[in-house]
């Protein structure tokens, strides 16, 4: 059976990078990740990311290209991270998270991310300093 795929969102706006800090579940919370969550079933994932990231932001966003690679979550989920670009609203921690930063490419390191999104965030990043993020 395959995995199941949850989407991540690498949101840039104005040179910058969105993070979000989890609030739950205990494991993960106070750490920082990329917003977004699990495919629905006849979903595409460019349509998933502008629906999680509009459920737990409050935002609408355009989906870019997809970062190359997948990162197993554990019990059976895989973690596929896209860019996307804020299009209109702002961010406000609507569901899962405390608090949202956006960090500008020399800030990328200030927080705590969880392990398996920071293989995505250093490509976010790299985006981001080669101004490929537009």
């Amino acid at each position: 059976m395959a995995d199941r795929v949850v989407v991540g969102g690498a949101l840039y706006d104005q040179g910058r990078l969105l993070a979000a800090r989890r609030s739950a579940p205990p494991e993960l919370a106070g750490r920082w990740e990329l917003p977004g969550g699990k495919l629905e079933p006849g979903e595409s994932a460019g349509q998933a990311l502008v629906r999680e990231l509009r459920e737990e932001l409050g935002v609408e966003t355009e989906p870019l290209e997809r970062i190359p690679g997948e990162w197993p979550l554990g019990r059976g989920f895989v973690l596929q991270v896209w860019t996307a670009r804020l299009i209109s609203g702002e961010v406000r921690p609507l569901e899962d998270h405390d608090e949202l930063r956006w960090l500008g490419p020399d800030e990328i390191g200030t927080v705590d991310w969880l392990d398996q999104d920071r293989p995505a965030v250093a490509e976010a990043a790299r985006r981001l300093r080669a101004g490929l993020h537009e």
